[in-house]
């Protein structure tokens, strides 16, 4: 998540100012959010504040995990895998982040425990390491990484993330990830998600969740934020197993689908509900 400029700072017809004050950093927009940048980088790098963040999201996630009126389609079948002890990766988009953990808030965490402990894919970023924190707050373990950046070409933990996901999917381990983070496109699958679960011999376990009414922030994936008491949907599509497909396209293309139904399923079981 970012923060973006206010349109007036943009504005290019500003007149300057005949005296350096205050506010002629306000005609200034590159200096204004460049600085804005380094204050919200360094605040967000306190581990006080991400500490509390943490506690903050583990309280709301739990808050509406427990409140919310949910609809629940296919879970039987998750229930059944789940006592097999096989690995499994579960797919959620990266908007839904503060959504994915309800099925383990609700159901999975009264079932058998697992050979490994329940993780879930976050990026290295700032912001991720509260939603790390708060993960850890409701039992499950946080892998950290993500692709590197192809403009500054650093590794931002992505092959030591791949190679923690796959020991765990290859010892009977759940891990969720988001498919179409941690950059997007929004609620596009990318192909690394087809290549891992190809590589571990895992299936891929289609997550869809919607919820009304809702916050939705102006972020790259118009990140939704739940409110207590709402109406929520939890839906479990068919899995998607790397052995029916002869390639990872065939197989991105294939949970593409999948991931599109599921969310439009549960966007109408909010959106009908009574």
């Amino acid at each position: 998540m970012c923060l973006r400029p206010l349109s007036n700072f943009e504005s290019s017809t500003a007149r300057p100012l005949k005296r350096p004050g205050v506010f002629a950093f306000a005609l200034l927009p590159s200096r204004a959010t460049q600085l804005m940048g380094t204050l919200m980088k360094s605040f967000l790098r306190n581990g006080i504040v991400t500490s509390v963040l943490g506690w903050l999201i583990w309280a709301y996630m739990v808050l509406c995990a427990r409140t919310m009126r949910w609809r629940v389609e296919g879970l039987e079948p998750i229930a059944q895998t789940w006592n097999d002890g096989s690995g499994t990766l579960f797919a959620g988009w990266h908007s839904r982040i503060l959504l994915l953990p309800s099925i383990w808030s609700r159901y999975a965490r009264k079932w058998p425990a697992r050979p490994v402990p329940v993780a879930m894919l976050i990026s290295l970023s700032r912001d991720g390491e509260a939603v790390a924190k708060a993960i850890r707050h409701l039992g499950l373990e946080a892998v950290r990484g993500s692709s590197s950046h192809k403009r500054k070409k650093k590794d931002k933990g992505g092959a030591v993330a791949i190679a923690e996901t796959l020991r765990r999917l290859r010892l009977g381990g759940v891990v969720c990830i988001t498919p179409d983070g941690p950059r997007g496109p929004a609620e596009t699958v990318q192909p690394g998600t087809a290549l891992l679960a190809r590589r571990a011999g895992v299936p891929i376990q289609t997550y869809g969740l919607a919820c009304s009414p809702a916050w939705r922030l102006s972020t790259w994936d118009r990140f939704m934020i739940p409110v207590p008491f709402a109406k929520g949907a939890m839906v479990f599509g068919p899995a998607i197993d790397p052995k029916q497909f002869g390639s990872s396209e065939a197989m991105r293309d294939a949970l593409q689908a999948e991931m599109d139904k599921v969310y439009a399923r549960a966007e109408h079981l909010v959106t009908s509900a009574k």
